[in-house]
């Protein structure tokens, strides 16, 4: 996950937390006298705030603002680090390590701003600010591959996040407003954080629940939006409609580079579930409009259900004459509608070849004996060597001439029988037609029994 307009929110919202907490500490008293403790009171917009705390120390106030008003990161890190080791009690501990933490995060020095948040934790563990910067930090690693292992503490700061946005209370020095809007910066973080988390865990439940929240918050913000497409995608069962739907919308969101391997995979899970790709761009160019999946989504994108074997088997024979369902169907053809058809369509094809000599290529798959083999004739049992005609021959074959297993031949036979389950047509009258162990026609055996296979194979 690349730095985004959110971390850099949540940074300014750092600086000026601790900005507001300094601006409302009043100057220490002429002679080093003590100073009141502040009261609440209101900020110049009218909102109530809370009374910061105050120092009563002159040398613990100066340290602090000199820690304060310097213009380098780096002298305010030494500063703040300087005032922290000093007044290691300070009633502007907190806001300090919140602005130390911030001024490393404004350096780059991110092990530092782990350290930080961490050590504010230590003393104030539902602190929001730190939490969401672990929580960023934490997804960071894990979705660019990095630190893999930062999996157990994305869910757990991002859980305690969740946690804290009900019972923490609001900064001393804070309006409404501005803790208002700390909340929710932080909760699209928390929620998004919480989602990721899961979904790398599996929970699909729980990823669906808290990216929704987050993509419901931020339509917009791709990070959230495709694991949100993913959560319901891969889940099992799958949510395939709205997985789609979010999978559309990354598309509109995705940059240039990311957006081609987004919508392959897209495509390919529209077809698999619609049965094509009619209406796929349609769904993508209202996704660039619509933030959530419209109501009538279900009657836009239908389901494919495939045709069952007996009504595979009735378009076969549909509309053909006796002649051409024995001049242009081959073996397979008849070997499904034979085993799965109905009645009518079975008898619409027996009709036509029993008794009548046919001649055709198989592959042996047992010798009974010299007078009964066991022959694949369909390409799929070919494929599976498994035996789908039972050829009686004429006459003893001569031993020179019978055929081995995997052998390939034509032969003639005359259908006198079948059974429909598990398939098996028994023919009388069989002949050899070429020698057998002659090597095998170069082109594959034309009788295939069609079967339903999905989209995308």
């Amino acid at each position: 996950m690349k730095t985004t307009v959110l971390a850099f929110v949540l940074a300014s919202a750092l600086v000026a937390g601790a900005q507001n907490a300094s601006q409302q500490q009043p100057a220490p008293p002429a002679g080093g006298g003590q100073q009141a403790a502040g009261q609440p009171g209101q900020s110049p917009s009218g909102q109530s705030t809370q009374a910061a705390p105050e120092i009563k120390d002159p040398a613990e106030y100066n340290a602090y603002i000199g820690a304060f008003n310097q213009k380098d990161p780096n002298a305010k890190i030494s500063a703040l680090e300087a005032f922290l080791t000093q007044y290691p009690n300070s009633v502007m501990k907190n806001t300090a390590l919140e602005l130390l933490m911030a001024t490393y995060q404004q350096t780059g020095n991110q092990a530092k701003v782990i350290d930080t948040a961490k050590r504010i934790l230590a003393v104030d563990q539902c602190n929001l600010r730190a939490l969401a910067l672990l929580t960023f930090l934490s997804r960071q690693g894990v979705a660019s591959g990095q630190n893999p292992q930062q999996l157990g503490d994305l869910t757990q700061y991002s859980g305690k996040g969740l946690e804290c946005l009900q019972t923490a209370p609001k900064a001393a020095g804070m309006s409404d407003a501005d803790y208002d809007k700390l909340k929710k910066q932080v909760s699209l973080i928390f929620n998004g954080g919480a989602g990721f988390a899961a979904l790398q865990n599996k929970d699909y439940a729980h990823a669906q629940q808290y990216l929704k929240v987050a993509v419901d918050d931020q339509p917009n913000d791709l990070q959230n939006v495709y694991p949100l497409a993913m959560s319901y995608l891969t889940a099992t069962p799958p949510d395939t409609l709205n997985g789609l739907f979010y999978i559309a919308r990354s598309i509109n969101l995705a940059p240039a580079t990311a957006k081609p391997q987004i919508q392959s995979y897209g495509e390919k899970v529209y077809k698999n579930y619609h049965g094509s790709d009619d209406g796929w761009n349609d769904l993508i160019t209202s996704a660039a409009s619509e933030t959530a999946p419209p109501a009538d989504l279900a009657t836009k994108v239908t389901k494919y259900v495939p045709p069952t074997p007996a009504q595979q088997a009735h378009s076969i024979i549909e509309g053909k004459t006796p002649d051409q369902i024995k001049s242009q169907l081959g073996f397979g053809d008849w070997e499904l509608v034979l085993s799965a058809g109905e009645p009518p369509d079975q008898d619409a094809v027996w009709n036509v070849i029993k008794s009548v000599p046919l001649q055709m290529e198989g592959k042996v798959i047992a010798v009974n004996s010299p007078t009964e083999l066991l022959i694949a004739g369909s390409e799929d049992d070919i494929e599976a060597n498994r035996a789908d005609i039972t050829l009686t021959m004429s006459g003893p074959i001569p031993a020179a001439r019978l055929p081995k297993p995997n052998d390939t031949f034509d032969f003639e036979g005359t259908p006198s029988s079948y059974n429909a389950t598990p398939f098996m047509m028994m023919m009388s009258d069989g002949k050899l037609l070429k020698k057998a162990g002659e090597p095998a026609p170069k082109k594959r055996p034309v009788h295939r029994r069609p079967v339903h296979k999905s989209p995308s194979q």
